[in-house]
This record gives structure tokens, sequence and C-alpha cells, in this order.
């Protein structure tokens, strides 16, 4: 994030000595993005974040994409995933390119090792669910609809709230996801017409300091990338102290929470494009939020989306709840994904059946990629077949 937080003691000067109460020094960490010139936190620790006891390779997944076919759209019934596992492991790869990976997962476990994607920031929207997300920088509630938000450096574990269903979508980058620059002024604070505000982000607010010894596992995942697909390698890292020992930190760095219903939708007399509901921004794809709004009202107003041609991107939309106003066959869970290179729009009938409504109930997420999208095995496994023709009359 772009403003300022703090949580826990911290000395008055940064870099000076800051003493335990035994008289030893806490361990001093600057987690931050560029090098030295991006945004950044200062961590103080119990003992030294580098104190590794053992290291060992996990595992190494290759991930295939199918053969290339035809150019089409698609439908992906994610619903039908099976539960099980832990929020990690659960995860079912299902679209990638060399920018963002996409994936669904259904975990019903907590997990018992703590987490950290070495290339880049990911986002995981909650679809169902709640329970915390812990990590070095506190604990984090979340609830339906968040999208939390976690940068890249940052170890963490989700632990779910017990007997309650969860249905995740993740995106992980390989670069930083950040709010548009132009929600932005030269000072990194909101504008007054941006759709959110700081006063919508939740950071972790309760820091446990954990100085407990044994032995703790961190997995790290790295990729490597491939002609026709891609290797996921994960390291295990074993400390013998707690590795969620920071007794304070400040900075504006750290993970945090936005929920999709606090995104406010802009609205005009006629239909307004996608780029209105862009809620981040990575480089190679944005990710944009479908909430519940009034339609247009000019009155000779179309609220339904005009037929129109992703020359520059494919555009994958994850439908979370309600009616969405242009797609007929589409169910909780669904995701569709319309290439770039051939026109897409409402299905037949509910462009002029649009005509005269008044507003729309959908939740839904989009993500569009400057970049082909491939899809892996397992997205052909859930893919609706017929979706391709389902603008015949």
């Amino acid at each position: 994030m772009t403003h300022y937080y703090k949580l826990g003691n911290i000395p008055h000067k940064r870099h000076t000595q800051f003493r335990q109460p035994d008289g030893s020094l806490y361990h001093e960490e600057l987690m931050g993005m560029r090098g030295f010139s991006g945004i950044q936190s200062l961590l103080y620790h119990v003992h030294p974040p580098t104190q590794i006891q053992k290291i060992l390779l996990r595992t190494t997944v290759g991930i295939t994409f199918e053969e290339s076919g035809v150019l089409c759209h698609r439908h992906l019934r994610t619903a039908t995933i099976k539960p099980g596992r832990d929020a990690v492991e659960a995860r079912m790869l299902l679209l990638s390119n060399a920018d963002v990976s996409i994936s669904v997962a259904r975990p019903t476990e907590a997990m018992s090792y703590w987490y950290r994607l070495a290339h880049g920031d990911e986002v995981i929207f909650i679809h169902e669910g709640a329970g915390t997300l812990e990590s070095q920088y506190g604990n984090l509630r979340y609830r339906p609809g968040d999208y939390l938000v976690i940068p890249t450096g940052v170890l963490w574990r989700i632990i779910p709230d017990i007997n309650i269903e969860q249905r995740m979508l993740v995106i992980e980058a390989n670069a930083h996801i950040e709010p548009p620059a132009r929600y932005l002024n030269r000072y990194g604070q909101f504008l007054e017409h941006a759709p959110y505000n700081e006063r919508d982000i939740r950071p972790p607010d309760e820091l446990v300091t954990h100085d407990e010894v044994g032995e703790f596992e961190v997995r790290v995942k790295e990729r490597e990338y491939q002609r026709n697909g891609f290797s996921e390698r994960i390291t295990s890292y074993f400390y013998n102290h707690h590795p969620l020992d920071v007794v304070g930190w400040d900075g504006c760095l750290y993970p945090f929470a936005f929920n999709i219903e606090d995104f406010e939708p802009v609205t005009g007399r006629i239909h307004q494009p996608p780029p209105v509901h862009q809620t981040f921004e990575a480089p190679g794809f944005v990710l944009c939020s479908f909430v519940p709004r009034l339609f247009d009202y000019h009155p000779q107003a179309i609220p339904a989306p005009y037929n129109h041609s992703n020359v520059d991107s494919d555009e994958v939309i994850y439908y979370a709840a309600g009616n969405f106003m242009s797609r007929k066959g589409i169910e909780r869970a669904s995701m569709t994904i319309h290439p770039s290179g051939i026109p897409h729009g409402p299905h037949p009938g509910m462009y002029e059946g649009s005509i005269g409504k008044q507003q729309t109930d959908e939740l839904a997420v989009m993500i569009d990629t400057f970049r082909p999208l491939r899809f892996t095995n397992h997205a052909v496994q859930l893919e609706d077949k017929d979706y391709v023709y389902s603008w015949l009359t």
C-alpha cells in the first residue's frame, strides 16, 4: 500500500539501538520494493530472520499447457472442484502466461507451515469463507468478498474458520499489484474521484509476537518457464525459532484486505466501459470489480454492454453472485474467457432485454491480460464445450 501504518513497538529513530528486556538488540529488517526506491516497511524481530537451520527442496512440479487449438470463447465451471487440503495445496491452476497465473481453491484445513511467493505479489479473492490471514505483520481477519493483497516477501498462512466452507480465486503476479496510478495523487493519496480510498483498506490489526523454539517451516515457491509450460519449485526453510517473532513494524508495505462491497461503482447516462471498474493493476494485467449498481439513465440508454473486440487482451470473468446482465447459462463460480482476436458481447435477447431496467445485482471479478493466456489440463476438464455456440439464436 501507499499510506503509512504502524503496529506494535518500534524505536524513535530508524536504524538505531532498540533493546530487548535482557539488553540484547532487536533485529531490524527492511522489506521494500524496487531496491531501495519503492515503498517499504521496517520490522523488528526477536531473532535474526536469517538463522536458517535446514533447507530442503520439497517438490518440483511441471505444469504443462494444452496444445494450441481453435481460438474461441470458453467457459469453465469451477463450482464442481472438490474441497480439501490447505489454502496453498488446494489450488487448482487453470490459466497462466508470463505475467499472471489464475487458480481456484476450496481449502478445508489450516496451513501447518508459512508460505512465500518468491517472484511477485498475489491476490486471494475470498468468494466464500472466513478466517485469519497470519503473517509477520500480524493477524488479519477475512470474510466473503475480501481481496487479500499479499506483497512479495511476506510470509503468511491462512487459518480458516472451522466448519465454514471456503472458496477462493487466486491471482499470482510476476510483479507487483497496486492501485491504479490514476486513482492516486503525486503524494500517493487516493483522489476524491477514486472508487475506494484509505478508509476501505484493512491492514493487520493484531500483532502477536511469538518467541518459541522448535522446528518451524517456511515454504517458498518460485517458477521457471519453458516453451510449453513451466515448473514450480518449492523449497522448505526450517528455523529453530518461530518466524513470527516481530515486536513492531511501520511503513507503507504490508498485506491488506479490501472488500469488493466497498468498491463504489461509477455510473453514467450511457454505458460505462470496463476501465471504470478497475480495482488493481500490475504489469501485464488489470483486475476489475463488477458490483451492484444503478443502470444508465439516458432516456435511450441500453444498459447491457455492446459487442466489443478485445484487440489487446484476454478477458477473464469470475462470477461470484447475482445475475450477470449480459450472460445466460452462467452459475456461481463460473469463469469465462474471451480471448483477443474475436468479438464477444451479450447473449441473444440480453441486449434489448436490458432496456428499461434500473439496476443490476451482479458481483464478479474480471482479469484482463495483455498477453494470451494458456489453459492447463485442469481447465480443460472443467470446460463447458457448448459455450462457444451460446450466441446462436
